[in-house]
């Protein structure tokens, strides 16, 4: 079998998605910044340079999964991930603790998304390493 088979080549692009090998879906690519902020004692991870994806499905353990088929799961983090959370008080915003209890009413879900919008503009989030996805949180605030 040739090498360059067995490891992505570091010229290669990979993917933007790939499917988690527990549960069959399709994922965005996160940055391995964002993995090596969010595991639970990265050094003691062999946590090699590859593409890794994100996986939120609530149902489903794992958190993180690489082009070579490795997985992080929950327990592997160093916090609950909010977006495979069920439970209520579950983190919405990373950046600026903003959780499901503090939208309790139109207005403080009103308030609070134009806060994130605002410092978002101004470039006072780091959404790449404190968010497990590594984006913006916006998405996951309720839809009017």
């Amino acid at each position: 079998m040739n090498d360059c088979c067995a490891h992505p080549s570091p010229d290669r692009t990979p993917p933007k998605t790939a499917v988690c090998p527990r549960n069959g879906h399709s994922y965005a690519g996160v940055a391995m910044r964002t993995v090596l902020h969010q595991v639970r004692q990265p050094w003691t991870r062999d946590l090699t340079k590859q593409a890794y994806y994100f996986c939120d499905d609530p149902d489903c353990d794992v958190v993180y999964f690489g082009d070579d088929q490795s997985l992080l799961m929950r327990d592997d983090l160093r916090n609950t991930v909010g977006q495979k959370s069920k439970a209520p008080g579950k983190t919405l915003c990373y950046c600026f603790d903003i959780d499901t209890t503090a939208l309790l009413t139109r207005e403080a879900e009103r308030q609070a998304r134009a806060f994130v919008i605002e410092q978002t503009k101004h470039a006072n989030c780091d959404c790449e390493i404190r968010n497990p996805s590594g984006r913006c949180c916006l998405k996951s605030f309720p839809k009017d």
